[in-house]
């Protein structure tokens, strides 16, 4: 008795789709570079109370975070 086994069949039964589609992942860099650009306005040596400090960086903090969530939350587009 011969066992026949199509490899290109098996990959596709045991192939997993990845969690995240392709905007997905993109929407998560975005929201990594936005907190990155909050964190970064919010260094230097001038005045703490300054409104890039105080306002214009943790606004832009909450942003990514929240296009984080976004990008978790979004159900990717599956092609089948």
């Amino acid at each position: 008795m011969a066992k026949k086994s199509s490899s290109s069949t098996e990959t596709k039964v045991n192939a997993k789709p990845f969690v995240f589609g392709k905007n997905n992942y993109r929407l998560m860099l975005i929201s990594i570079g936005v907190v990155i650009l909050g964190f970064i306005l919010m260094m230097g040596d001038t005045d703490i109370y300054d409104f890039r400090k105080i306002v214009l960086a943790p606004i832009a903090v909450l942003l990514g975070f929240a296009i984080g969530f976004f990008a978790i939350l979004c159900t990717p587009k599956r092609s089948e």
